[in-house]
């Protein structure tokens, strides 16, 4: 980020939390909602959808592609031939990942690109997949460009998503209307956000798709997509931060509607904040229940984790654990040096920039217990970074958050919660 970023004064909680915050909608349900509603052989709704820069550059990019998209609080999604576009990815890996085997669908040029950010994060494992299923692509990185020519052959293709699982999702959440299906071999020797993919092939049987799993191989068979309403879960991992404020402050955060039954990586967070020492309990409230996390009085425990599944939480998890009473040991999370930063990176130096004792290693962090004091937190233009100065500006004086309006990519409105939140605790 340049110099010139606007600065945010993370506000100190004076005491314990309590609270309840509602969580807007998923973002990886959503965008996997448009994407399917656009394929889908008649109109599809979506109800609860996130309206975030992602969401909103998603809803754009089908309109620019010929989808029919309307309606704010039941978003309408119709269907129409694709042909030739711009889009405009943003920093969203969700579209830079999951658009391009929608746009090899078209009858036309469909030219990509992003935020000059966007442009270092890997993309050619789920291009040269496309060329091997038998699209005409121009470009390893954005900007990059689809010649599309109508429905692709399609058929088998190996690939090593060590990288991102929006590789494997990508092309899973497109085969349906390829003429031969896809069948996605994983070579590689892990497959991060197992959880995602496992979202992928459920909302694609919800919408009818017949899709088959074996270990490290998913078909997805050609055929109709059914539309249909979507309904989308608040945002699990969005909620993390909140419930991150009880646990530093000894507090109580309650979460809303939260899913008993779930494919969102964000859930785990419930067993995590019971392994640093708080109590976690789901409430029956009517036809739906409510998270309630209490922190402990004592300091938070350290933890060692293995988070290959739940890369996402990392930042807000590294974020407790610099303010843990003994070390944590996050591992299996390689492939966060590919996301909106790399942000093994970020995490350590900005850490350490606040006095604290993070140490990278290949596959993830070791985080020592150590005084922190304020200054300046880099947020690197990524949302997940931004929250995770937030949490600690909680407990430290004088943290000042780079670029807090980075959370709009996923949170609209996060700072202004956070400040609610904080001052009626004051």
């Amino acid at each position: 980020m340049s110099s010139s970023a606007s600065v945010w004064n993370a506000p100190r909680a004076r005491g314990p939390i309590n609270w309840v915050q509602q969580v807007p909608g998923s973002k990886s349900i959503t965008n996997r909602a448009f994407v399917l509603a656009s394929i889908a052989d008649s109109p599809s709704t979506i109800d609860g959808a996130l309206r975030s820069r992602d969401t909103d550059l998603m809803a754009e990019a089908l309109r620019a592609l010929g989808v029919g998209v309307s309606g704010e609080d039941s978003i309408r999604i119709t269907p129409n031939e694709f042909h030739g576009a711009q889009v405009n990815c943003g920093l969203a890996g969700t579209i830079m990942r999951f658009l391009p085997p929608i746009a090899t669908l078209a009858r036309g040029t469909v030219l990509f690109d992003g935020d000059p950010q966007a442009r270092i994060r890997p993309m050619s494992t789920i291009l040269d997949a496309l060329r091997t299923l038998g699209a005409s692509i121009e470009g390893d990185r954005l900007p990059f460009t689809v010649y599309g020519q109508g429905a692709p052959e399609g058929g088998t293709v190996e690939i090593d998503a060590s990288g991102s699982s929006q590789f494997v999702s990508g092309l899973l959440l497109a085969g349906a209307r390829f003429r031969r299906g896809i069948t996605v071999r994983h070579t590689g020797d892990t497959l991060p956000s197992l959880p995602h993919i496992e979202m992928t092939v459920d909302m694609l049987r919800q919408a009818r798709v017949r899709v088959e799993v074996t270990q490290n191989e998913w078909t997805v068979y050609p055929g109709a997509v059914e539309g249909k309403r979507w309904v989308v879960e608040p945002d699990l991992s969005n909620a993390t931060p909140f419930l991150a404020a009880a646990a530093l402050t000894g507090g109580t955060v309650r979460i809303p509607n939260w899913p008993i039954e779930t494919t969102q990586p964000g859930d785990v967070i419930r067993t995590i904040l019971e392994k640093m020492g708080c109590t976690v309990e789901l409430i029956a409230e009517g036809d739906h229940h409510d998270l309630e996390v209490t922190g402990p009085v004592a300091p938070l425990r350290g933890i060692s984790l293995d988070m290959s599944d739940i890369g996402e939480l990392t930042p807000t998890v590294a974020a407790l654990a610099a303010l843990a009473g003994s070390e944590s040991r996050l591992t299996g999370i390689a492939h966060l040096r590919g996301h909106e930063t790399d942000r093994l990176a970020a995490l350590t130096s900005e850490i350490n920039r606040l006095g604290g004792n993070c140490r990278e290693l290949n596959d993830g962090l070791l985080i020592q217990p150590a005084p922190l004091h304020g200054g300046l937190w880099r947020s690197y233009a990524d949302h997940r970074m931004a929250t995770a100065g937030a949490i600690i500006g909680l407990a430290v004086e004088g943290v000042q958050v780079e670029d807090i309006q980075t959370t709009s990519k996923t949170l609209p409105g996060f700072a202004d919660m956070w400040e609610a939140m904080v001052s009626d605790n004051g």
